[in-house]
């Protein structure tokens, strides 16, 4: 009979060699670990994604990833090796229904490499580490400033090839249908805002914080809270309750940006305190998350009505 003492032993240097093997295995990914800022590279065109990459359990790699448009998609399984990765998507707005797929190289703090559509059209892209935004201390706010007169757009422009929409009407910043998206001129770091909106049946909007964060506009009364409904930063953040109002009725919202933490009433109940924003949504103007950007309106989807649009921007970032 061998001695407990011994199968004990023996038990236990296995148990620390497995500790070491799991060690081993997991700083392995360690490189790849985390999220990443993308810039995609069709041509000429340039567009903003996201990437982000976790260690499921011991030994699998997993994410999300944020492309020009829609929101955030889970991805399965990322393959990693020797400094290499690659992993597939499906579809979600092409009408291609194969598979997106991703390969790339990992080069110090850089990731490089190819996406292929379903239909077979591929785009190169680059990425950096998105940055941690975050602040040491409580910002110290400086004067409001009313971004929108009244009376004109002073101070926005367009953006995108569509027509411009908007206009100034009796103190409201009017988009009369699907047009040209708006934003400030003035770029801003962290700041709250105060704005009111009013949206007609079935209406869809967006504001976007930084240019980059899109708090969704939407005819939602009566529905499940959702991240792609009013309330929800579009595709990460679901709101706390629905406390949307019917079509047509005149909202309003208060929201706090301090570095990527979010704070955001809804007609006067709090929806979302203090939540991380993990990083660009679809739609956004650029992924230099490091950077200031502007109060972003989205025009694109149809009618739209905003008011009363204060921004109290922080003194410096903290």
């Amino acid at each position: 009979m061998v001695p407990r003492v011994a199968v004990a032993a023996v038990l236990m240097l296995a148990a620390c060699e497995y500790s070491g093997a799991l060690t081993q295995s997991r700083s392995a990914f360690d490189p790849l670990l985390g999220r990443w800022d993308l810039v995609m590279q069709r041509g000429t065109q340039t567009m903003p994604s996201w990437l982000e990459v976790e260690l499921s359990g011991n030994a699998t790699l997993v994410g999300q990833f944020v492309g020009s448009g829609g929101s955030a998609r889970p991805i399965a399984k990322i393959e990693f090796t020797d400094g290499t990765f690659r992993f597939a998507i499906p579809p979600q707005w092409d009408r291609n229904p194969n598979d997106i797929t991703f390969q790339g190289r990992l080069e110090g703090e850089r990731i490089t490499g190819e996406m292929t559509m379903g239909d077979g059209q591929k785009l190169t892209w680059t990425g950096t580490r998105a940055p941690s935004l975050r602040r040491t201390g409580k910002p110290a706010w400086d004067e409001p400033i009313h971004i929108f007169d009244g009376k004109s757009l002073d101070g926005w422009h367009t953006v995108g090839s569509r027509d411009n929409q908007w206009s100034a009407v009796s103190g409201i910043l009017q988009n009369a249908k699907g047009g040209a998206n708006l934003a400030t001129d003035r770029k801003f770091d962290d700041f709250k805002l105060h704005l009111e909106f009013r949206v007609p049946k079935d209406a869809n909007s967006g504001v976007y914080l930084r240019g980059r964060y899109e708090l969704q506009i939407d005819d939602s009364a009566g529905l499940e809270p959702s991240s792609h409904h009013l309330g929800g930063l579009y595709g990460f953040i679901a709101p706390s309750e629905n406390v949307a109002r019917a079509a047509g009725e005149w909202q309003s919202m208060d929201v706090s940006l301090v570095g990527r933490m979010l704070n955001y009433d809804l007609n006067g109940t709090n929806v979302i305190c203090n939540r991380e924003i993990p990083g660009i949504t679809g739609g956004a103007l650029d992924s230099a998350e490091a950077e200031p950007g502007p109060l972003f309106l989205q025009g694109d989807h149809g009618p739209v009505d905003y008011r009363n649009i204060v921004i109290t921007p922080a003194k410096s970032p903290q």
